[in-house]
């Protein structure tokens, strides 16, 4: 009886030490992401700034961008974080089949949507050095892609662990911050995308 009740205490107390190691893994990425959240609050002041000043913002020859393709690009990206919304849920049902389906989908999404910037880039008559308007529309886009791609090597990652078993017994952290990161992805595009797109 002794052995039992010592068992499930340390068992308890082991739960209780992977929480806890959980949470502060959590707190760590919450800081980077705060973090890279100034940066590019940081990109978006300049944008606002120079293209409020500055009297020639378009290079020449250029009178604004095309919006279809970038806004069907930004449907599918935010489309993407209800997705992995859907994996993460998978996850906790311990669904792992439904988990692998939604962050497949997503990864493809995430694609989708890389491939997008790259084929709208290569379409432009500007470059990163036609003035300060092509410097900062290939700055932002490129930082964001960066991290979209940065986004979509964590789901592989995460992907790629489901197959070990046991591995998300004991916790969830990597497909939580990588959600968490994901969001944050899209959020950052959505802004972006007002400011460039929209606000022409």
């Amino acid at each position: 009886m002794n052995s039992s009740i010592t068992s499930k205490e340390l068992q308890h107390s082991a739960h209780e030490h992977a929480h806890d190691e959980e949470g502060s893994k959590m707190f760590g990425f919450t800081v980077f992401l705060l973090s890279e959240t100034f940066i590019f609050l940081g990109f978006f002041t300049a944008y606002v700034v120079y293209k409020t000043t500055l009297p020639n913002w378009l290079p020449p020859g250029v009178s604004g961008l095309e919006t279809k393709d970038p806004a069907i690009n930004t449907v599918i990206l935010v489309s993407s974080s209800f997705v992995i919304y859907l994996a993460e849920r998978a996850l906790a049902r311990h669904d792992l089949t439904k988990f692998r389906q939604f962050l497949a989908l997503t990864i493809a999404m995430g694609s989708y949507f890389l491939v997008g910037q790259a084929i709208e880039w290569s379409h432009l008559s500007f470059g990163f050095t036609t003035g300060v308007f092509g410097g900062m529309f290939y700055l932002l886009t490129g930082f964001h892609s960066l991290h979209v791609l940065t986004g979509i090597l964590l789901q592989i990652i995460v992907f790629g662990r489901s197959f070990i078993p046991g591995n998300y017994d004991t916790g969830h952290f990597g497909i939580n911050a990588t959600s968490v990161f994901w969001h944050f992805v899209d959020v950052i595009w959505i802004v972006l995308f007002v400011l460039i797109y929209i606000w022409q």
